[in-house]
């Protein structure tokens, strides 16, 4: 009696494919195929298949499907952030060529502020992104938070400082 209700259980048994059902299948979905496919990822972006001759574009377009669905959000927020202090730089670059540099003091200031703001945004991005969850296991997000801001404080000190 025992062994029939534990063959009855509700816990589902592994069993073997009937050799029958596998001669309808095409040859190329082999169960080595399927199982690389299901396990790369489960994301939309798995689905496209880029080969070695597919164009830059095909390329630009999975990378960003693969950032749209994959990344978090505030993963994303800290990324614009990123962009917008790449772009600041390019301008305070561009201002300085064009239109001289008499407060040197002030571009240099300016400028470290920048890059420095940068590298430790990046910093936070790589402390907070769940990716590396294993590598920064003793980080809390709310640690790293605080270290940025105190590292940001502690730059812009500085850099107030400089400009005199």
């Amino acid at each position: 009696m025992a062994r029939k209700s534990a063959a009855n259980s509700s816990t589902p048994r592994p069993t073997t494919p009937d050799p029958s059902s596998l001669s309808d299948k095409p040859a190329a979905a082999t169960p080595a195929a399927t199982t690389t496919t299901t396990a790369v990822s489960p994301s939309p972006a798995a689905t496209t298949h880029l080969s070695a001759k597919s164009s830059p574009i095909e390329v630009a377009n999975a990378v960003w499907t693969r950032y749209q669905s994959d990344t978090p959000q505030r993963t994303k927020l800290i990324d614009v952030f990123m962009v917008f202090l790449v772009a600041v730089g390019v301008v305070q670059f561009a201002y300085c060529v064009l239109a001289g540099n008499y407060p040197f003091n002030a571009f240099l200031a300016g400028f470290a502020a920048t890059v420095g703001q940068f590298v430790l945004t990046a910093s936070l991005r790589i402390q907070t992104n769940p990716a590396n969850k294993s590598e920064f296991s003793s980080v809390s997000p709310e640690r790293a938070f605080a270290d940025f801001v105190f590292g940001s404080l502690i730059l812009h000190f500085f850099c107030v400082n400089f400009i005199n």
